[in-house]
């Protein structure tokens, strides 16, 4: 084949051509990884004068390859942003303004309200809410401190408000939390379902993994999500379905393959258990009568189920849309069910994966201790307790013998008076919770709240006694673990601003106060040492990892156990190759999932679904994308998505203001009038402080404890532009 001119010349004048971002100059550029979402980036950052300045994707990284999305682009802006804490602060009372205070006085005041409140009223008046968002090194270092030192079984993470549905129903199907697959399956796969994965806009860069496999080979996509994403703009088939009925919908798509013969037999015979007693329910669940529920026509269901079962290899993926339900462990069950039946679990390109939310909310599942104790033990096996008892060094006595109770738990006790100190860790529920008109009142009622933020002011601080400045990403070093199981390395890169220190020291301090010092390893690599002793031979091995292992590879993927002598550490893409489950048995589980309709539905006086989630611009609570111009001036303030049809009815035009009224609170935002919501629903996006979560119910899956973000009922009117549009964090 030839060319009418030189391929060499076509490029340089192409490249020439191409719109860059500025890259300003720089002494160095250093390795890490980003710390936003979990797809796991490698990233360089470029430093100049011992301050951030520019980012840059790690060229040959195994997640992204150089790519970045918008907010990793503009992640050093987050290091440099103005409302940065620098320095501790103390109060004695929430009416009076806050003092700086030495670090020394910030942990004696307190270690000395955390002491005097557990022997006032029992150790487990003290909560701790963590995050996602810290290290590896830092989760384990906190739980050992929280686990073997305050004892307290009021200790959970944020990570219950996104995740906690998808790690409950890995528990109940396969025995331990852990995503089976990887982004690599976009490369082997024949069939993708994504449910309630708006992939564009909060993953972007797995969307790039999967347009590129696409580009290479095609197979069918098929979205399910109520709303028209863009996500569900490229799919090939959208199933539009009714906010809250997932599991009707994977009961009948189940239905089909058990009724069509395109089962795999062998594959249930020899690596499931609960056949026929699941097979009864799903008999109840045809498409016809779960037209009806889910709203999706019952060919179409027939449709996508043989598509899906006539698959050599079928993937499902999901996000918040399954998860955040009075539904979502029985939502991931169902997936798991369908994915067991045909045989798609562990095998190139035929897996349930969960997409997961915070840049390390795996690592809290892993090391934490929230749920467990380290390295999926239990809290209900005696054995596993006594494991960790000798590795630590504490009296057995110490452990409860049963999980506490969640986040979500944890606020009604608050509200209860049976808590009387908080200390909240990188999470900011004024904002991130249900109904935060009740979230103030309840935080008022706390004789004690510590706050450990990387950024001031912030809503929930307003409630706070004392103010811990932290480190950011890139301030310290450690490991996060993204949604393929990845460990990766993230390396300081710049010094932290003023007397902020890195969360681990910070435990330590407060350890050291609390004449703790005897549990805490000193330095993130002896944690690391440590992690990975204490995991040898468990599902989530880090025995064969290392810090400068992860950094040659670019991560590894878990369980990586000790290699011999002289050899790479391996890390394992898939689990579950071997047919191997951590059920006693060895199987996984087939269970029966009966559709019990406890929605808040809309009716007469509130007659429209809503549905919160995420934009591409911001993350999270804003805390780290509000004040940065490059983000925020693209999505400065709230706003509501509605259909024309029902703003025209309303009297609504674009970029009018409408009131939206819940039975917990009413807020005005900016109307954008659009056909990716249908007629009779609205979208929200949840960032904003004073935004979409005073709407929102505090209704719980009964299984994880995590609440329905996505289905309640509201009202909407037309509304007069509000005088102050500043959505401060």
């Amino acid at each position: 084949m030839t060319f009418p001119h030189d391929i060499t010349v076509f490029k340089s004048d192409y490249q020439d051509r191409v719109p860059s971002i500025r890259q300003n100059p720089v002494d160095d550029w250093r390795y890490t990884t980003c710390g936003y979402c979990s797809t796991g980036c490698g990233i360089e950052v470029g430093v100049r004068g011992g301050k951030a300045v520019t980012v840059r994707g790690k060229l040959g990284h195994p997640v992204n390859d150089g790519k970045l999305c918008l907010k990793g682009i503009w992640e050093f802006e987050a290091v440099n942003a103005p409302n940065r804490a620098e320095y501790p602060m103390l109060r004695t009372s929430i009416d009076q303004p806050f003092a700086r205070a030495t670090w020394d006085e910030a942990f004696t005041r307190t270690a000395a309200e955390f002491t005097r409140i557990q022997q006032k009223y029992g150790r487990d008046a003290v909560a701790v809410v963590s995050t996602g968002q810290i290290y590896t090194e830092e989760f384990y270092t906190l739980g050992k401190l929280v686990r073997g030192g305050l004892g307290t079984n009021n200790y959970d993470g944020n990570t219950t408000l996104c995740m906690a549905s998808a790690v409950s129903g890995y528990k109940r199907s396969f025995g331990a939390d852990g995503p089976p697959g990887c982004y690599d399956d976009f490369d082997h796969t024949e069939c993708l379902l994504a449910f309630g994965s708006n992939l564009v806009e909060c993953h972007p860069v797995i969307y790039w993994r999967l347009k590129s496999a696409l580009e290479r080979r095609r197979f069918p996509v098929i979205v399910i999500d109520p709303r028209v994403t863009m996500f569900a703009q490229m799919a090939d088939i959208h199933l539009p379905i009714t906010p809250g009925t997932d599991v009707v919908l994977l009961n009948a798509l189940a239905h089909v393959v058990l009724e069509e013969g395109l089962a795999d037999e062998a594959y249930v015979a020899a690596q499931t258990s609960g056949l026929a007693e699941w097979r009864k329910v799903i008999e109840q669940y045809s498409p016809e009568v779960a037209a009806s529920v889910c709203g999706i026509p019952a060919e179409r269901i027939r449709e996508v189920a043989r598509i899906y079962g006539r698959a050599g290899a079928a993937m499902c993926i999901w996000t918040m849309g399954i998860n955040q339900s009075t539904h979502g462990s029985d939502g991931v069950v169902g997936i798991n069910n369908l994915s067991l039946i045909t045989g798609n679990v562990g095998r190139p390109g035929g897996s349930p994966l969960s997409i997961t939310g915070q840049c390390n909310a795996m690592g809290t599942r892993e090391f934490s201790s929230c749920s467990g104790l380290p390295g999926y033990r239990l809290l209900e096996n005696p054995e596993h307790r006594g494991e960790i008892a000798a590795f630590w060094g504490v009296d057995e006595a110490t452990f409860p013998q049963k999980r506490g109770r969640a986040m979500t738990d944890i606020f009604p006790a608050i509200e209860a008076g049976e808590i009387k100190a908080l200390w909240l860790i990188a999470t900011n529920p004024m904002t991130s919770m249900p109904d935060t008109h009740r979230v103030a009142q309840t935080l008022k009622k706390l004789e004690f709240l510590a706050i450990q933020d990387v950024f001031h002011p912030l809503p929930s601080a307003e409630f706070a006694h004392a103010f811990l400045p932290a480190a950011i990403w890139a301030e310290k070093e450690g490991t996060f673990t993204n949604s393929e199981r990845r460990v990766n390395l993230v390396r300081k890169v710049v010094d932290p601003p003023g007397e902020a220190k890195s969360d681990l020291d910070i435990f330590l301090g407060l350890a050291d106060a609390m004449s703790m010092t005897h549990l805490i390893a000193r330095t993130p690599a002896q944690v690391m040492d440590e992690i990975g002793r204490v995991s040898e031979g468990r599902p989530c091995d880090y025995s064969g990892i290392t810090h400068e292992a992860l950094e040659r590879a670019g991560g590894i993927q878990w369980p990586a156990p000790k290699a011999d002598a002289g050899e790479a550490p391996q890390g394992s893409p898939r689990l579950y190759t071997d047919g191997g489950f951590h059920h006693a048995d060895g199987r996984a589980k087939l269970i029966p999932l009966l559709f019990d309709d406890d929605n808040e539905r809309p009716d007469t006086a509130y007659p429209f679904w809503l549905n919160t989630g995420r934009v591409v611009e911001h993350w999270h609570t804003r805390t780290k994308t509000g004040r940065i111009g490059n983000l925020n001036k693209f999505s400065p303030i709230p706003y509501v998505e509605m259909n024309s049809r029902d703003a025209a009815r309303l009297g609504i035009e674009s970029l009018d203001f409408a009131k939206i009224r819940s039975r917990r609170s009413e807020l005005t935002v900016m109307a954008q009038l659009t056909e990716r919501v249908a007629p009779g629903m609205v979208f929200i996006p949840f960032h904003y402080a004073r935004g979409a979560n005073l709407l929102t119910l505090g209704l719980l899956d009964p299984h994880s404890r995590q609440p329905a973000f996505k289905q309640q009922a509201v009202a909407v009117e037309k509304a007069e532009r509000p005088t102050n549009l500043s959505q401060e964090v």
